[in-house]
């Protein structure tokens, strides 16, 4: 990947946990967590090296260091108990990308069918969508980086397509 490594990098793998759940637990996985899981739809919040993402309506996507997993799911297990959740691990599933530059916005726009323009998809946004032809999470953390949650499966084909809109925009 080192043509790409100026606008496109893999992520350090992460821990990853899908949490559904309502208010009373939404609160409580926060107050554990580190981070207050947002209520405002398609937002993302930061807090040191944790993120949680709003993904649904009671759905949030939590990520953290791949050495704090074990200790986050113990302290999430703990702080839920009594708490009608689902909680469950997804690290090995997905894989992270950071997309920046001048030409992320329109590399990420070749393939997928969001409007990403400033006013619509503003910094801290977040979304699962689709780009191509694979389900990804589109987190835009600043005007010109984005980070891009991918399903293993996927991430050659995506890998490819964002290799192939980058070399057109700079032609």
């Amino acid at each position: 990947m080192s043509e790409a490594a100026e606008w496109l990098r893999e992520l350090p793998p992460c821990a990853r946990f899908v949490f559904q759940g309502r208010a009373e637990a939404r609160a409580a996985a926060g107050n554990a967590f580190g981070v207050a899981l947002p209520e405002t739809p398609c937002q993302a919040r930061t807090a040191g090296e944790r993120s949680a993402l709003w993904l649904g309506p009671e759905e949030h996507l939590l990520l953290a260091p791949a050495e704090a997993a074990g200790r986050v799911q113990a302290e999430l297990a703990s702080a839920l108990a009594g708490f009608a959740h689902s909680l469950v691990e997804v690290s090995h599933r997905q894989v992270g990308f950071r997309v920046c530059g001048p030409a992320a916005r329109d590399v990420l726009a070749s393939g997928c069918p969001l409007d990403l323009d400033d006013a619509a998809f503003p910094d801290g946004m977040c979304t699962r969508t689709i780009f191509a032809k694979g389900e990804v999470v589109l987190w835009r953390r600043s005007a010109e980086e984005y980070h891009l949650e991918v399903a293993r499966s996927f991430s050659a084909y995506v890998l490819g397509w964002m290799r192939e809109a980058h070399r057109g925009q700079s032609s």
